[in-house]
């Protein structure tokens, strides 16, 4: 377009677009998680920058203020705070089914007591989460520029671990929301070894394998209706009753 020339547009459709389009770059850049590997953006350059500092599941931990630097000087400039509570979280064996990080010290507890402050507690990969990162090295994902454009972070992981549907996942973006809850792995294995060699099956034959959430906390789900629901149209509630003896 020429410099000076007024283009006219509808108000009603502008507003649409431009908000849409600031939905979808809050989405991508920290809101939701990515379906391929199941992680926001935060928690997949807290995993790869682990990974980077040789902190296997193997590996003697390291203070989490040194991982939280790692991570924010390189990738997520953001703020040390965000930073260590995304990492906090994927410690918590109440929090995550399948945790990604293997922390040492106080994690804080289902009770909602905080964690102990960073410069005291020590982290490193769980077993699990280097099977999200494995072949990471091998081209099987594409890499970025970090938000400097001094360094190169993946866009995704490999992510070998079906972590969307085992770990579930929760965040609220621009007039989108989304909360997964989290499955069992084995169930989650056969569904998808049988969806292999029955690429047609309907979801009540994946039913049969994935009977229903699986809550980290525990618990006893009432009814199947709302899982059904939630399968077969995305909305569904889910009643949880807790078990005393």
């Amino acid at each position: 377009m020429a410099v000076g020339t007024v283009k006219p547009i509808n108000i009603e459709e502008e507003m649409k677009s431009s908000y849409l389009a600031y939905a979808m770059s809050v989405i991508v850049s920290r809101a939701l998680p990515d379906v391929r590997d199941g992680l926001k953006p935060v928690q997949r350059r807290i995993l790869y920058a682990v990974n980077e500092l040789g902190l296997g599941h193997n590996s003697p931990h390291k203070k989490s203020a040194r991982i939280v630097g790692e991570v924010m000087g390189k990738y997520h400039p953001h703020g040390d705070a965000p930073v260590y509570e995304a990492m906090v979280r994927m410690a918590q064996d109440f929090s995550l089914r399948y945790v990604l990080i293997d922390g040492q010290g106080n994690f804080g507890s289902v009770d909602n007591d905080p964690p102990a402050a960073m410069r005291y507690t020590e982290a490193r990969l769980t077993e699990i989460a280097q099977e999200m990162l494995a072949d990471i090295d091998r081209d099987t994902v594409n890499f970025v520029p970090n938000f400097d454009a001094s360094l190169k972070e993946p866009s995704v992981l490999p992510a070998r671990l079906p972590n969307l549907l085992v770990n579930g996942s929760s965040g609220i973006a621009v007039g989108i929301a989304t909360n997964i809850p989290p499955h069992n792995l084995a169930e989650v294995c056969d569904a998808i070894t049988y969806l292999i060699d029955n690429p047609d099956a309907a979801i009540e034959e994946l039913l049969e394998f994935v009977k229903g959430p699986d809550f980290p906390t525990g618990g006893v789900i009432l009814g199947v209706e709302g899982i059904r629901n939630a399968c077969t149209t995305g909305q569904g509630k889910v009643v949880v009753r807790a078990k005393v003896n």
